[in-house]
């Protein structure tokens, strides 16, 4: 039973209590009729919460039990009151008798179950959520739900265009629920997670608005924002390397959480300090300014990221068998697997530069290939973001994942398992981005392409 339903039946049973006290009063001023009235409701009442009981911890429950022994003390109240000398003490001793056992049988016998729910929508970002989903789910006490929900494309104009739903890519052992069926606005889960902040305020793409966090937030007690992202460590001191993190700090999904997790303690104190000198901006007040406040919603204790990186192992992971045609050599040992990385961030700085930028790299790489094997991964929102943002570079864009994927000598990755990519690849080459994090913990060589070389 969730939390809420059991206060709502403690409560019940305290009105109960205030009934009984106005029934004795009733029948010692010979208002016998108004006495049996409230008797009659006291009896629905308790048939109620019976029935919510049932329903919730099942058949043959100890507190079911006793409110039909208390349905009983209200017969034999109704039978005390038809009396010419009825005793209106003796009615309220029997009923209370009967409601004092029933309401300790329910609080100390009715298990309390937390509900979690995670809304993720772009499965290559699951990894943000996993370990935590993992961790509800093997809690006896909470009841954890894994609901992927849709996501737009924006136009260049910010309209919606194509609606994706990702909700077939996840790992095996992940139950997905219908984002269609999961009624979120009747359930109340106790806990709602996500890991987009960005609600209308993305230039690129949007989860389904009913999923806005401003939404989420009227239908739980507690919203969690986890990036799906994980960001350089830089010193909190550094105001220069500070200025490049602040605009993930002021979005809608930080400020309206309960709860925001970030990698590192180092992280939790620049998106603190940077909360505050935007919200002094934005002219935001109370608990916005308040540093005790943001230092308990901000926590630094870790990315599930990283955590699921260190949680995976090499064995465990299914190689596609097209990829094995360009990883194996002749003899069947393994080449060395580049991952090549690149993001967002670069291409719209760079433009029709990174773009040559990249033809470069695999004509160099591809003299190679029989030596070394290229995993190229995209960010998996760089054709949108091209699509949204630099539409005159989509068709020579495409051109070059085209050749590419037809030539055959490389792998070209964009599905929703970047931990995959990493763990099978022996160096990193390619942009900054949180992927860098995920290699960092495995000691892998790390090169960040420059694109004037």
């Amino acid at each position: 039973m969730r939390e809420k339903q059991k206060q709502e039946i403690l409560e019940v049973f305290e009105t109960l209590h205030a009934a009984h006290e106005a029934i004795k009063n009733a029948a010692e001023k010979g208002n016998v009729r108004k006495a049996c009235d409230m008797l009659a409701e006291c009896q629905q009442a308790a048939v109620a919460v019976g029935t919510n009981i049932e329903q919730s911890e099942g058949e043959g429950h100890v507190a079911v039990s006793y409110l039909e022994e208390y349905c009983e003390a209200v017969f034999r109240a109704y039978e005390e009151l038809g009396k010419a000398n009825y005793s209106g003490n003796k009615v309220y001793r029997g009923l209370r008798k009967q409601i004092v056992k029933a309401e300790n049988a329910a609080r100390n016998n009715i298990c309390v179950r937390k509900e979690v729910v995670f809304f993720p929508y772009k499965a290559s970002m699951w990894d943000s959520l996993e370990s935590v989903y993992l961790a509800a789910k093997a809690d006896p006490k909470c009841d954890a739900y894994c609901v992927p929900i849709p996501y737009f494309d924006l136009n260049p104009d910010h309209s919606f265009g194509t609606m994706h739903f990702e909700g077939g890519e996840y790992p095996k052992d992940i139950e997905i629920i219908d984002w269609q069926t999961y009624d979120f606005e009747e359930r109340m889960p106790d806990e709602i997670y996500i890991h987009n902040a960005y609600d209308d305020c993305n230039f690129v793409t949007s989860v389904h608005p009913r999923f806005y966090s401003r939404n989420l937030k009227k239908y739980t007690d507690k919203l969690v924002y986890i990036p799906y992202f994980v960001l350089d460590e830089v010193e909190p001191d550094n105001q220069k390397a500070t200025d490049f993190i602040r605009h993930f700090v002021w979005l809608p999904g930080v400020i309206l959480a309960d709860r925001v997790i970030v990698q590192s303690e180092k992280m939790k104190q620049i998106y603190v300090n940077e909360y505050l000198k935007a919200a002094r901006e934005n002219g935001l007040k109370g608990r916005h300014l308040d540093r005790r406040y943001l230092e308990q919603k901000i926590s630094g204790s870790g990315s599930p990221k990283l955590d699921r990186v260190r949680r995976i192992k090499k064995e465990d992971l299914e190689i596609p068998r097209d990829w094995l045609k360009n990883i194996q050599k002749v003899n069947g040992t393994y080449k060395k697997i580049i991952f090549y990385n690149t993001s967002i961030g670069a291409l719209l700085e760079h433009g029709d530069k990174m773009l040559k930028k990249m033809e470069r790299t695999f004509e160099i790489l591809k003299e190679y290939k029989d030596e070394v094997a290229l995993l190229w991964r995209p960010h998996p929102l760089l054709t949108s973001t091209i699509r949204a943002m630099r539409p005159h570079l989509w068709a020579e864009y495409s051109r070059i994942v085209e050749n590419f994927k037809e030539e055959g000598w490389g792998i070209y990755d964009d599905s929703a398992d970047i931990d995959r990519a990493v763990l099978i690849s022996d160096a990193y080459y390619g942009d900054r981005s949180s992927v860098v994090q995920l290699c960092k913990k495995r000691e892998m060589p790390i090169m960040i392409q420059n694109v004037d070389v």
